[in-house]
């Protein structure tokens, strides 16, 4: 680093400078803004992110500490919408592809509206580069939907990737699965949380999946049954044990207290998630009693003379096959409108999870630093005491190499423990604005459906009294 973060930015301004009014005073000040890709989390790529026709030294301070402050005191003004899930080939050796609609005025893209066509590997290829470049410096990374080996062989065996959205209508192009619409959900909102993001919006990985219409290169990574899947699996394993085994002794209170909100909030979560399952579940049996229901009322309104009766009972089973949907577009409700997000959420924790354990692993490695330190400095002392001058010469060499090593390695702790602290703490704002948002259209879709059912029951109210 050329410049450490406790470096003014303006400390090379000569103000004396006589010649100044004939020069850019602030010249020499943007040169040293600080670039830390600790700090920023851009470790590769820097020139990549201005536009063809921005200038250098813009792009660069899109990366800088301070533009990335401003940048956070506003949200990104950009839509990401994720459509039109349409199968491509046959057998297994298909899959489905999303069109990725945006809409944006942000200046870095080319363009305030475009579209491009991605398949789900695409989307975890993403989530992989920004993950390799930002986890490491403390970024909590949204997470990407996760891979469902039966759900896909299912769908890759079928005719056409049927699916059903939201209110459980039926499209001209017939009824999705619910396995692609829970896919196609989860995918939008992974796409709009990274382009939210004040650092990784930016990306230049992240700008090229929305905007290039060519075909990405195959992330043959992302595959479960790939080598670099079953070695990512098998990392995960110890990555688990050595959450499970190593305890980092906390000297920081903030990060005590974060630890425990969180694990509360996830157990929390996952209740609440469980339920809302159970509900969307039970309401779906209810859709089917009321469908029996409706149909011994049709039964029963053939066999009855009576001719008032029988037209009453007939409305019945209508009145009832009504209702039936009205089960259904409420099991929706739940499923997608709240269990999904809560299940979205669980993994913004489990990301959240990761940046901690990240912590804990440059926390590792300034220890195991500072311990190899100390070994040297008490090889160097028995070499002087037992008259080995080369020893002790050899020993003096690398206690400055291991100085160096505990020097860096604890600027690289501080930089992700300050990186962390900013992260969660805009996460918690826009946590509370989401969670709200979402609670509003679960109650106000729950309160159309009940409406909806009183209408049908006054509806038919005239038809009872009716009956002679």
């Amino acid at each position: 680093m050329s410049a450490g973060p406790d470096t003014p930015p303006f400390s090379t301004v000569d103000i004396n400078n006589d010649s100044r009014d004939d020069e850019d005073i602030f010249a020499s000040a943007v040169q040293e803004v600080s670039l830390d890709p600790e700090v920023n989390g851009a470790r590769e790529g820097l020139e990549k992110v201005s536009i063809d026709d921005t200038p250098a030294s813009i792009s660069t301070s899109l990366n800088s500490p301070v533009m990335e402050e401003i940048a956070t005191e506003r949200s990104n003004n950009i839509i990401i919408t994720v459509t039109e899930p349409q199968k491509i080939g046959e057998g297994m050796s298909s899959y489905v592809a999303y069109r990725v609609f945006t809409k944006t005025n942000m200046p870095i893209f080319s363009k305030h509206e475009f579209a491009v066509l991605r398949r789900f590997s695409d989307f975890l290829g993403l989530h992989e580069k920004l993950t390799e470049k930002y986890l490491r410096s403390g970024r909590i990374i949204p997470p990407a939907p996760e891979k469902s080996i039966v759900g896909t062989t299912k769908l890759k065996m079928t005719s056409t990737p049927s699916t059903e959205n939201v209110n459980g209508s039926v499209s001209s192009a017939g009824v999705q699965s619910q396995f692609v619409e829970r896919r196609r959900a989860a995918l939008e909102r992974f796409l709009n949380r990274v382009a939210q993001h004040p650092v990784l919006s930016i990306d230049p990985d992240f700008r090229e999946f929305l905007e290039s219409g060519m075909d990405l290169p195959k992330a043959t990574s992302t595959s479960a049954l790939s080598g670099a899947g079953m070695l990512r699996l098998f990392n995960k394993v110890g990555e688990t044990v050595n959450k499970i085994t190593y305890r980092m002794d906390e000297a920081d209170p903030w990060f005590e207290e974060r630890a425990v909100r969180v694990e509360t909030l996830e157990a929390c979560l996952r209740r609440l998630g469980g339920a809302c399952e159970a509900l969307a579940g039970e309401r779906r049996e209810l859709a089917v009693r009321t469908h029996d229901a409706a149909r011994a009322h049709a039964s029963l309104s053939g066999a009855d003379p009576h001719a008032p009766l029988s037209r009453a009972l007939s409305h019945v089973a209508d009145l009832h096959e009504k209702i039936e949907n009205l089960r259904l577009e409420q099991s929706n409700t739940d499923f997608f409108i709240l269990s999904e997000h809560i299940k979205d959420y669980l993994g913004l924790i489990g990301s959240i999870k990761d940046v901690f354990h990240e912590r804990v692993k440059v926390f590792q490695n300034w220890q195991h630093a500072q311990m190899q330190l100390t070994k040297r400095r008490e090889n160097k002392a028995k070499a002087e005491l037992s008259n080995r001058p080369d020893k002790a010469e050899q020993a003096a060499n690398e206690i400055i190499e291991w100085e160096t090593k505990v020097e860096r390695n604890q600027q690289e702790f501080d930089s992700i423990s300050r990186v962390i602290k900013k992260e969660i703490e805009r996460w918690e704002e826009i946590r509370v604005d989401e969670l709200r948002a979402t609670l509003l259209h679960y109650l106000e879709e729950h309160m159309k459906h009940q409406a909806q059912a009183i209408r049908y029951w006054d509806a038919f109210l005239p038809e009872a009294r009716a009956i002679k």
